[in-house]
């Protein structure tokens, strides 16, 4: 007997929950009370709706977000104003931990001089030694919390892009097993 998700069954003996739970899809989940059996969807987990819930919460603030030059939050926690949890700092790159990790590992890399650098969309030859030194110090990070041999590193451009704050960042993700293909 096959059972579809939306089927709701009297079940008169115990053999009979046995055929018809070997019938049902892996992705559905049983619901018993007393003699009648309902076949549920699965639900997505709490972290996947979170997950959703951040993504659209992310999707929503880069949609609000612009790209006017003026200060951001990466200028305060360059200037100290603001704590963070610093992995890597040199003298033009500061590296730390994201608020809102999407991986176990999730570093954000910037420069500490904008200079009109808030989007890789806006980079321009004189960029060129910056730009290397962001990839190095991604490739740094990743030494420093153990993920050398698999990590990723986003940019995020513009709002499509979904990038939220206007200072140019990169995100070194890993300690998990990445996707493809990405977002």
């Amino acid at each position: 007997m096959a059972v579809t998700s939306s089927s709701t069954l009297l079940l008169r003996n115990l053999p009979t929950v046995g055929r018809i739970a070997q019938s049902v899809r892996a992705n559905s989940r049983i619901f018993s009370t007393g003699e009648m059996i309902r076949v549920l969807p699965r639900i997505a987990s709490p972290r996947s709706i979170s997950s959703t819930r951040a993504a659209h919460n992310e999707e929503a603030a880069a949609k609000a977000a612009s790209d006017t030059g003026a200060p951001t939050i990466f200028d305060k926690i360059i200037a100290k104003e603001i704590p963070s949890d610093i992995v890597y700092e040199d003298e033009n790159v500061l590296a730390f931990r994201d608020i809102n990790p999407q991986a176990p590992v999730h570093v954000l890399v910037i420069p500490k001089l904008r200079d009109g650098l808030t989007t890789l969309g806006k980079a321009e030859p004189r960029h060129i030694e910056v730009l290397g030194q962001l990839l190095h110090a991604s490739k740094i990070v990743a030494e420093k919390e153990g993920i050398v041999d698999g990590f990723r590193v986003v940019i995020n451009n513009g709002a499509e892009g979904c990038q939220s704050v206007y200072h140019l960042h990169l995100h070194v993700l890993g300690g998990r097993q990445m996707k493809w293909p990405p977002g």
